[in-house]
């Protein structure tokens, strides 16, 4: 295997102080990253250096804004949470949600750290996977006597002594979608098991579209859809290092993401400290030992790993999108007043109707928080029709907040001449001249507000905002059947049958 389980290649990440165990610090996740021996592809070369690369390190820096905070007496209330494993003070994204409230502090958190990269800060995937497998394999040994939820109760200890980022993985390239795992023409479109040993399990295959995968320390994997029998081989969730080998990771492009290997980049990239990032991530033949096993051919629990991810995951939509948006509708209000019309009443208007579908969204995440019940494991669910709702207008609402930040801004966001252009000694005074908005603002700062606006509306950042909120956590369908399946029509069909007096002997056509 390299390293042994539960080694992470032997990089030691955490530290004690004065008997006290503590979290890791941003400088310590960095240095953590550095000692692992990931293999990073991309544009067809291989990224040797992962941490320091102009293109990977806005993301980077998104995850290490989740330590920094935590370190923050302001904002532990959010971002820290007591371990009902060990009882320790561990970062929230690590921690099994142990009442409503815990739910309802996880959308708040998200929506602070969108506040503090609008962009995409990858650690909510691995959250929601720790809580839908926790209480998945709880049921399972309930029912077969299995010792999975032992095994990953013991796993997660060691992620949150250990402080680690883990890349949840779920959703698999799928080939031809008609056609179900066992029946695809290539077995590895779904990620399988392809031989059982007494000591573990072999598996093949690849998980796409995978968040942050680059800058997680582990990835936690689980199956994609509800399984049939024949399908059983698909059914699979395991733990496995990211720098074990068989594993290699394909960096997946991102609108106008080169510009950060432009020398001196600066304005143009919108946001150049923060980002987000997606990797296809492949497994060829690599070994799972059994401890880091927690689903091996139990096919009939895969739909309910899925479901409770896919709810757990739909309702972090309600804070991560939302703390970006506050960041775009104040970027846009920043572009009235450089164009010079912040009074206007039709700006006012547009406005007022982006921070209105921006907090109908957070609603929506407190909602499905506020309403969640414990499961048998002990830890929380979400409401899982509130939530598959706020995912819903996640799929909707932020490409109408875009909409109206690019109205606002005006033409000149995607027409504006390039910062070189601006710091060129002939063609610098005559962008300044004609790239003046209202009397005495900075042409400078107009342009880097544009350019935000820019990148969460159409570049590097419009990939976490507009496009995940449309196929993250499940495409546009699968909420909608979930919301079918949840909305008990037949309750309130008889409540209309009660208030309307219905005598339900006289009706003989099934439906009405």
């Amino acid at each position: 295997m390299g390293t042994p389980p539960f080694s992470c290649g032997g990089v030691h990440l955490a530290i004690k102080r004065k008997g006290i165990k503590v979290m890791m610090t941003r400088e310590e996740y960095i240095e953590s990253l550095r000692k692992l021996d990931l293999k990073v592809y991309f544009m067809g070369k291989r990224i040797e250096n992962p941490v320091d690369h102009p293109i990977i390190r806005p993301s980077l820096n998104s995850v290490a804004m989740s330590y920094e905070l935590a370190q923050k007496d302001e904002y532990k209330e959010l971002m820290t949470a007591t371990s009902n494993i060990t009882g320790k003070t561990i970062n929230r994204f690590c921690h099994i949600h142990q009442n409503a409230g815990d739910l309802v502090k996880k959308v708040k958190m998200q929506r602070l750290m969108g506040q503090k990269t609008a962009a995409c800060f990858q650690r909510c995937v691995g959250m929601d996977a720790f809580n839908a497998i926790y209480s998945t394999t709880y049921d399972m040994d309930q029912e077969l006597g299995t010792e999975y939820h032992k095994r990953f109760v013991k796993y997660l200890e060691m992620v949150q002594e250990r402080d680690l980022v883990v890349d949840g993985a779920m959703t698999d390239p799928k080939g031809d979608r008609s056609l179900s795992p066992s029946q695809q023409p290539d077995p590895d479109m779904f990620l399988h098991i392809t031989e059982i040993r007494p000591d573990g399990i072999v598996v093949c295959g690849a998980k796409a579209h995978q968040t942050g995968a680059v800058n997680s320390h582990e990835h936690l994997i689980m199956p994609t859809q509800a399984m049939k029998e024949e399908d059983k081989a698909y059914a699979v969730s395991f733990a496995i290092e990211s720098d074990a080998p068989g594993i290699i990771m394909i960096y997946g492009r991102q609108s106008c993401d080169t510009r950060k290997m432009e020398e001196g980049a600066d304005i143009d990239l919108g946001n150049n400290t923060f980002g987000g990032h997606e990797a296809l991530v492949v497994f060829d033949n690599v070994f799972i030992p059994n401890e880091r096993v927690f689903m091996c051919q139990e096919y009939k629990y895969a739909g309910m790993m899925v479901e409770r991810f896919a709810g757990y995951h739909r309702q972090s939509y309600g804070g991560c999108k939302v703390g970006v948006g506050d960041v775009l509708i104040g970027a846009a209000a920043l572009a009235a007043d450089y164009n010079g019309v912040p009074k206007a009443s039709h700006i006012k208007d547009k406005l007022i109707e982006m921070i209105h579908l921006n907090e109908t969204l957070y609603a929506c995440g407190i909602a499905c928080s506020a309403e969640g019940k414990p499961t048998k494991s002990g830890n929380y669910l979400i409401d899982l029709l509130l939530a598959n709702v706020c995912k819903q207008n996640v799929t909707r609402l932020p490409y109408e907040i875009a909409r109206l930040a690019e109205d606002i801004a005006g033409g000149i966001m995607v027409t504006m001449p390039a910062e070189q252009d601006l710091r060129d000694d002939m063609l610098g005074p005559v962008v300044r001249k004609y790239l003046q908005g209202a009397a005495g603002t900075d042409v400078e700062n107009r342009m880097r507000v544009l350019r935000l606006i820019e990148n969460i509306t159409l570049g590097t950042a419009a990939v976490g905002y507009r496009t995940e909120s449309m196929h993250g956590a499940g495409s546009p369908q699968a909420q909608r059947i979930m919301i079918q399946r949840q909305g008990n029509l037949e309750a309130k069909k008889q409540l209309a049958r009660e208030i309307a007096h219905v005598d339900v002997s006289k009706d003989h056509v099934a439906g009405k």
